[in-house]
Order: C-alpha cells, then structure tokens, then sequence
C-alpha cells in the first residue's frame, strides 16, 4: 500500500468535488487513526453536511482508518513535508481547518497553513520527557512552528507543560481520547471466534506488538520458566513486515506453532500461535486471559495499553514506557497493570498470574474501574474546539447531543 497513489506522497491529488467545509485530521498510523473516531464522529455527527479529510504517514494507518470509517470520510496521504508538496495538499483540499492527532509536527505544514490562515490544533496532545528534550535542541524551529498553532489539548498536565515550555500556546488538558474509543462489536465476534479456536479452557495469553528483540527475549525467558501445562502464548508482531522473522525465530527454537492466516483451530499440543494479522488486536485481546503489552522491554517507548484495560485484560508492561507513562503509572496504581523489569520477571509473572483466577479477577476489575475513570476526554475536547471550528467555518452548527456508547 506504501506504493499506491504516490504521488498524494508529492501533493498531486486526484481532481475532485468535495462538500464544503472540508475538515482535516491527520493521523499517522494506526493509534493515532483509532484515537480520532470519537473525534471524527463528533464532527459528522455536528456538520453532516462537511467531508471530513483523513490523511495517514503509514499504510497500516490509512487501512485502519478504511476499516473504523468506509466511505464516511476522504482518505489520502500526507505530502511529504517540503514548501512545494504542502502548498499543493492545502491548495487542492482547501481545509477550514486541520487537526493533528497527537505528536505530528511538520513545520512546513504548520508554516505553510499558518500563511494561508488555516487554523492547526494539536489535539490529544502528547509530549514525553525524552521527546521534548530533542525539541528543545531545536528551539529555533520547534518554539516558532509551536506557536503557530492555533490551539493544543493536551492528554495530562505532563503533557501541557513541557508542550508550553517548547513554546506552544497555553495548551488546555482534556484527557486521552483513547479512553473513549469502544471495541467494535464485529472485534468482539471474531475475539470470541478466536478463542473457540485457541481452546475455550486453555489458558491464554498474549504477547501484543512486540517489536524487534522482544520476541527472542520472551520465548528464551519462557524457556528458563516454563509456563502452565496446557497453556497457549499468542504473539502478534506490531509490525507486518516482521512476521516473517518471528516465524523463522519460532522454527529455530523447535516451536511449533499456527498461524492466525491459516484460519484453523489449535491442537492441544501446539503450544503458540503467531498473530500475522493486520487489524485485529482488539481481537486478539478479547480472546486471551492476560496480556503483556511490547515495545517495553527494550528501550522503544511502550506500546498502548489502554485497548486491553477497556476490555478489563490484566496487563504486563516492561520498564520502558516512555510514550505512555501517564497511563502506565495510572493502570499500576490502581492494580490494573503491573511492572516487570525483564523478560524474566515476566515469565515469571505470566506463570503466577495464569495459575492463580482469583488474582487476575482483581485485576480485571481494577481495569474497568481505572477505564471508567477516565473516560469523557473526546466530549472535553469537543466543547473546546467546537466553538473555535463554528469560527473558522462560518454557519450555524446541528444542535446535537452526542452519546458516546457504553
């Protein structure tokens, strides 16, 4: 898909009718993507009568976003980030206004909109420790491409502060869209498949979006401590183009193993199953007993964690949750994860939690009550920005109230 309609990748669009006011968002990849549905839904359900742009950086973003939205909203790519291609994207759509969903910074995208008076918010805003210090280095292209937008919310206060010290405008907190964001009944269905598949007894557990290194660490710690007879190991990669290699990892080590695109149920005696899937995590989820969450055994940043806490799964973290340590310190807090330090601690972690219900119940509950909490960050959004997009659109908005599903 990276190769397909190339050009959007150098601001050459196909001609075009779209209704006005046309709405941008840009989400990067699939997080991102998701994040944006309570977002999006918010502006079609208030301006049913406005297309709503969708532009993606990543292929496994732009078919997210074709699977959460069909037809619903305009797709494209967004033009790399150089003067010429920026001009040619905003000539070509002419947005009332753009938002970004969480860390996309361009600054010519930013200049560019700036010059044309298109409003940019950054929302669901987030800035780790670590980023903002390589910010900081370049303040004299971070703190004026900051200012110009035209607005920031900001996930926690963390968040807003180190964003306002890179010289963004007084940013507000309106929480984690991705706390509102609800699994898709048809998630749920093929979960529940899933899991007739696994073995509805068996103990299951999942190794979610691991990225490279991981999986070798895992499957030598599982080695060392073995885990519960019967039990089942998913491991879904986060990236497609390391299935493959993961496959090869399993067959070097004398594991055998399923793979999800085989569509076949797993024999008793098959003790893992490879997730070489796209688009189905929430799946995968709904189909285990407990989950550890990757990219946080190594030095990566984490991956999200909120999903699975939606679904009240116990989750295992690694140490390295940089991109996400708002809510990691949050679900840790209230039982609803926990903190391995190593691969090791994490088998043994695995072993305990699988031979004891009792405990993963706690931390089942715990989960749900820590994701109640939290929810109500895309309506606080939308009362902010609502007003500022009447502004910059013109008309009069649909007097709606919108419910978000339980």
């Amino acid at each position: 898909m990276y190769r397909s309609a190339i050009g959007e990748r150098f601001g050459r669009y196909r001609s075009g009718t779209f209704s006005a006011p046309l709405l941008w968002v840009h989400s990067v990849s699939v997080g991102e993507t998701r994040a944006a549905l309570p977002l999006v839904q918010r502006m079609k359900s208030t301006y049913p009568e406005a297309t709503i742009l969708l532009t993606h950086m990543t292929a496994s973003g732009r078919e997210a976003g074709r699977e959460l939205f069909g037809d619903g909203v305009v797709q494209a790519w967004l033009p790399y980030d150089l003067p010429f291609t920026v001009n040619r994207f905003l000539a070509h759509f002419r947005p009332a206004a753009g938002f970004l969903v969480e860390t996309e910074l361009w600054p010519n995208l930013i200049a560019q909109a700036h010059r044309q008076d298109v409003p940019v918010f950054l929302v669901n805003a987030r800035m780790s420790e670590r980023s903002a210090q390589r910010y900081a280095r370049f303040s004299s292209l971070t703190r004026p491409m900051l200012q110009r937008l035209r607005g920031v919310a900001a996930q926690s206060p963390a968040d807003a502060t180190r964003l306002a010290r890179l010289g963004a405008p007084t940013p507000i907190v309106t929480g984690n869209l991705k706390y509102d964001v609800n699994i898709p009944d048809n998630a749920l269905t093929l979960g529940a498949e899933f899991r007739l598949r696994f073995g509805a007894s068996r103990p299951v557990w999942m190794a979610a979006s691991t990225r490279d290194g991981e999986e070798a660490l895992i499957l030598d710690a599982i080695a060392r401590w073995p885990m519960p007879a019967g039990s089942l190991l998913v491991i879904v990669p986060r990236h497609p183009n390391r299935f493959a290699v993961v496959a090869e990892l399993l067959r070097s080590r004398g594991m055998p193993f399923v793979r999800r695109s085989e569509n076949a149920s797993v024999p008793a005696d098959i003790g893992v199953v490879l997730g070489d899937s796209m688009g189905e995590m929430s799946a995968y989820y709904v189909a285990t007993d407990l989950a550890f969450v990757g990219g946080s055994l190594l030095p990566l940043g984490g991956q999200n964690l909120i999903e699975p806490i939606a679904l009240g799964i116990p989750v295992l973290i690694g140490p390295h949750t940089f991109n996400f340590a708002e809510a990691t310190a949050g679900a840790i807090a209230a039982g609803a994860a926990r903190l391995v330090a190593d691969a090791d601690e994490l088998a043994r972690a695995v072993r305990d939690l699988l031979s004891d219900p009792s405990r993963r119940q706690a931390m089942r509950d715990a989960a749900r009550t820590f994701h109640a909490a939290h929810r109500g960050a895309a309506q606080r959004l939308w009362n902010w920005l609502q007003p500022q997009v009447a502004a910059a659109i013109g008309g009069t908005p649909r007097n709606t109230t919108f419910q978000d599903r339980d």
